[in-house]
């Protein structure tokens, strides 16, 4: 079982996978577009989207910062990434990159991909007011009283007995009628 294992392995040791990856998310911030493997390219997004949303914070944040300079060694692309990249994506709630796949490498067809900032911006969908008719009719919906479910047995008990009133009459009437043929015949 794999609990609490996210992310690929990439056929690499924990020292080598992680130096890779900060080194491709250096690349990238510097760059702000690589060209590499599928796999390699999902992982190195999820970080570089992470420490995007960490420079979202201002060039102020000095524990965001430190943060950042844990992954990325390199203070002249953290500056770029808080300067720059950071203030670019404040209004963006997520979703800072790209991966655009392309065709697979000529030695051992791997499936290659691109990576890259989103450039354009962020639309949201509007949401459609709702007229005040309908919102009289969902506020008036709210206040009825529903009907308790003790009136509601009561009600069926009552219809109920109604009917084993008519009922027992009619049997009364044909045990009449059931005993005046029987001196009849006696």
């Amino acid at each position: 079982m794999r609990h609490r294992k996210k992310g690929r392995r990439l056929n690499r040791t924990w020292s080598h996978r992680k130096a890779m990856m900060r080194n491709m998310v250096t690349t990238f911030i510097e760059l702000e577009k690589i060209e590499t493997t599928d796999a390699k390219a999902k992982e190195v997004r999820s970080l570089a989207e992470r420490l995007v949303t960490l420079a979202k914070r201002g060039p102020d944040d000095l524990a965001a910062r430190r943060q950042v300079l844990r992954v990325v060694r390199n203070k002249r692309v953290v500056s770029k990434l808080f300067s720059e990249i950071g203030p670019r994506y404040v209004d963006r709630p997520g979703g800072y990159t790209r991966i655009v796949k392309v065709e697979n490498r000529r030695g051992d067809a791997a499936p290659l991909s691109i990576l890259q900032f989103v450039t354009e911006p962020v639309t949201f969908k509007e949401k459609r007011e709702r007229r005040d008719d309908e919102f009289e009719e969902e506020t008036s919906r709210k206040k009825e009283p529903e009907p308790e479910p003790e009136e509601v047995v009561e009600e069926a008990s009552e219809e109920a007995a109604g009917d084993d009133v008519e009922d027992a009459g009619e049997a009364e009437g044909e045990t009449a009628e059931a005993e005046a043929e029987a001196p009849k015949e006696g």
